[in-house]
């Protein structure tokens, strides 16, 4: 087995719990001048707070500028060390929330030079798993999934941090409708890199392996629609510097709250639909 080769993690949770709310954690770019350390934290300290509330770490937590890089080495806070201890220490509180962590294109600047690889650093602290491509994972939590009391609900979700320039939303969504075509039958794929959040619900057809046989001898059997939702995550930069520079949008300071519902939470009637189970993202 190639040591990055795509392999899946997991977590079990409490069977008590009927609903599980997720964050994707990206893009901060600790050490830029534009950082906003304020909506950062802030969206940390809800982590903490928030009752049932885990986070996936995507990349590019860290500026990481280089002379051989694009951005300012003269004007960042700190140095790559100093950004990388920073995130680890302020990260500390929500440990053990923290599900699995990846890296980004600035924090590969560092691995690109020296092949030291501080996305890995952050994640060995936190003592979460680390794929620095993507992660696939699936959570489990609950009971009483297809009419057993001791059956788990079952989320699957892929994660990476992104790739290549884009300026319209249209041309950045479409990056993570393509992920979303390789990595069939999850509940949510998200990706970062952009700074702009978009989020988009696209549906997968999955045959049924149950079927009845007819007079002829062949099976038949239906065809389910499996949702899952598209979505892109916002940064913590402020307009300014490169972004406005480059006629790049501002970001969006707002963090995706990604909520995996069953039926037995009490958000399951705010909504319309009644399918086995759910995940909705309120942006």
């Amino acid at each position: 087995v190639l040591m990055n080769e795509l392999r899946w993690f997991g977590k079990l949770l409490s069977p008590e719990l009927t609903e599980v709310f997720v964050i994707v954690l990206s893009d901060l770019h600790y050490g830029n001048l534009y950082c906003s350390v304020k909506h950062f934290l802030r969206t940390v300290d809800f982590i903490k707070r928030k009752e049932n509330c885990y986070v996936k770490l995507n990349g590019d937590l860290c500026e990481s500028a280089l002379r051989t890089s694009k951005g300012d080495i003269f004007k960042q806070v700190g140095t790559p060390q100093d950004q990388r201890d920073w995130v680890i220490e302020n990260l500390m509180p929500i440990k053990d929330k923290i599900l699995c962590v990846t890296t980004g294109n600035h924090e590969n600047r560092i691995y690109n030079e020296t092949g030291m690889d501080i996305s890995k650093d952050i994640a060995t602290a936190l003592g979460a798993p680390y794929r620095p491509e993507g992660i696939l994972f699936k959570l489990s939590f609950g009971g009483g999934n297809s009419s057993h009391a001791e059956k788990p609900f079952v989320f699957w979700s892929y994660i990476t941090h992104g790739y290549g320039g884009a300026r319209t939303k249209s041309a950045k969504a479409i990056k993570v409708e393509r992920v979303g075509t390789w990595i069939p039958r999850c509940d949510f794929v998200a990706m970062s890199h952009d700074h702009v959040v978009n989020v988009a619900p696209d549906i997968d057809f999955v045959p049924d392996n149950r079927g009845t046989i007819d007079n002829n001898g062949f099976l038949n059997g239906a065809i389910v629609a499996h949702r899952k939702m598209l979505i892109k995550t916002n940064a913590y930069l402020k307009w300014g510097g490169y972004a406005e520079m480059g006629g790049f949008p501002p970001s969006d300071l707002t963090t995706p709250l990604i909520q995996l519902l069953t039926p037995k939470s009490e958000l399951w009637d705010s909504y319309p639909d009644k399918a086995r189970q759910t995940v909705k993202v309120v942006v």
